[in-house]
Formats: C-alpha cells, structure tokens, sequence
C-alpha cells in the first residue's frame, strides 16, 4: 500500500486534475489534485492530501466549516481572507485555518496559487457564507473591498 507519487511541473502521475467544485459560481480559476487519503487503497489514512492551483487573478470560495485544515504554499504567492483579516501569502508559508473560520485564498499577485492541504477524511461540507452572516462577522474595511462572492 505504500507509494510514491512523482511529481512534473506541479501535476502528479497517476492523479487526475478535477474542477475544484460543482457550484462553478462561488469560485474562479481553481483546480484540485486529491493526492491521498482518496483512493481505495489509502483507507488506512484518517486525512486526505490535496493540492489546490489557483490561476492568476482567481480566488477560492469565500466559506467556513466545523472542521480544521492545515495548508502550505508550496507555488507562488497570493493572499487570503481568514476571519476579519487579509493576509499576505508567500512560498512555504503554513497556514491553520481554525473550525468556523471564514477563509478564501486569492492568486492576486501576478502569478499562479499552489498550496497542500489536509483535513480529516470524514468532514463536513463548507458553508457559503450569506450577506446577514458577513455583516455580523466582518468589520474590516480591507476584508470587505477584497471579497469575492
């Protein structure tokens, strides 16, 4: 069961690039490679792997769930909405996105977006913040010019 999976150019033998979600509506220019914790051989494995590209001026959906992740930047640079604040991303940067915290990551700085992340197996799906939750929960004038719905 164990493997390696070899990478070229940021795309790994074997692993097929997907559409980051269905709703095509929420987000622009992101795609997804589910490296492990997907397949029927890695049941063993209690997380998944992915890896997520974000092309030149796209961003991810603007969401929050009950379950954390962890994320590093391992291609180029961005920033992100996380909670009430905008931060700056750069190469190896780690990011811990808490339970219930408001996250969206953008490839606004003239390149391209990659990050790994990983969550538990058995999660639940993210939520599309509406407009009564985002006026309750963002007061940062920063945050609220940098939102993409």
């Amino acid at each position: 069961m164990s493997k390696i999976l070899k990478c070229k150019n940021y795309e790994w033998k074997g692993v097929e690039r997907k559409e980051y979600k269905s709703d095509t509506s929420c987000y622009q220019g992101v795609h997804r490679y589910s490296l492990l914790g997907e397949g029927e051989d890695e049941h063993p494995l209690n997380f998944q792997t992915r890896y997520f590209e974000v092309e030149k001026g796209g961003y991810t959906s603007l969401e929050y769930h009950r379950h954390p992740h962890s994320v590093v930047i391992i291609r180029g640079a961005g920033s992100m909405i996380l909670g009430d604040q905008v931060h700056e991303l750069s190469l190896h940067d780690v990011v811990f996105i808490s339970p219930e915290t408001l996250h969206q990551f953008h490839a606004d700085k003239g390149e391209s977006l990659g990050f790994i992340c990983i969550v538990d197996r058995y999660r639940d799906k993210p939520v599309l913040p509406d407009e009564a939750y985002l006026e309750e929960k963002i007061s940062s004038d920063k945050v609220l010019k940098k939102l993409k719905r």
